[in-house]
C-alpha cells in the first residue's frame, strides 16, 4: 500500500556548499535531502521510501562546531510503500523453486509463494520449472500472479521486508 507520510529530517550542508545567496542554499538543502532519503531506503513504521513529493519547511541552520556545517531540521511530504497482513497485491515471479516461487512486487524483492499455499498447482522440473494447474493455468519466471498477504518480517541488518504469501481466495493467481 502506498502512504503519504509528512517527515522531519535534519539535512547537513558542508561548509563550502553554503552561499549568501537564498537560492543556492535551498537548491543545496533540497539535493542533501534527497541523496539522504535515498540512502535510507526503509524503516519498519514507514516501509520503503519512494519519493518526496513536497518540501513543508525547513528550520533555522545551526552551525556544527568543529565543522563548520551547517544543520538544517526540514519537514517535507513523501510517499512509501509497505504491505499488510491481508493485502492483495500483484507481483512478478522471478525464480521458480521446488517448493514454491519468489516474487517482486514494487520495491520488495523477497515475497515467498510456498506450493503449499497453491493447492491446486504441481511443480513441473524442467529446464524453465514452472507450477501448473488442470485448468492449464502456468506459474512461471516473468508471469505477474494475484496474491494475498499472509504476513511479514522485518530484517533491519538488510533494512528491508520478506513476506510470505498465498493463492488461497477469490480472484488469486496469474493474471492474463
Amino acid at each position: 500500500m502506498f502512504l503519504k507520510v509528512q517527515l522531519p529530517w535534519n539535512v547537513i550542508i558542508p561548509a563550502e556548499n553554503l552561499d549568501a545567496k537564498g537560492l543556492m542554499l535551498q537548491r543545496s538543502i533540497v539535493v542533501c535531502l534527497l541523496a539522504d532519503f535515498a540512502k535510507k531506503r526503509a524503516t519498519k513504521d514507514l516501509g520503503y521510501y519512494l519519493a518526496v513529493s513536497t518540501l513543508e519547511s525547513i528550520g533555522e541552520g545551526k552551525v556544527r562546531q568543529h565543522t563548520g556545517d551547517v544543520l538544517f531540521p526540514v519537514v517535507f511530504s513523501g510517499i512509501t510503500f509497505k504491505i499488510f497482513k491481508g493485502e492483495i497485491l500483484e507481483g512478478v515471479v522471478h525464480k521458480v523453486l521446488k517448493h514454491g516461487v519468489l516474487l517482486r512486487c514494487g520495491p520488495i524483492e523477497n515475497i515467498y509463494l510456498s506450493s503449499m499455499k497453491m493447492l491446486d498447482y504441481r511443480y513441473v522440473p524442467g529446464e524453465n520449472p514452472v507450477f501448473l494447474n488442470d485448468k492449464t493455468s502456468k506459474i512461471e519466471k516473468d508471469v505477474v500472479v494475484r496474491f494475498v498477504v499472509l504476513g511479514t518480517k522485518w530484517l533491519e541488518a538488510e533494512r528491508e521486508f520478506q513476506a510470505l504469501v498465498s493463492l488461497e481466495g477469490d480472484y488469486l493467481g496469474p493474471v492474463s
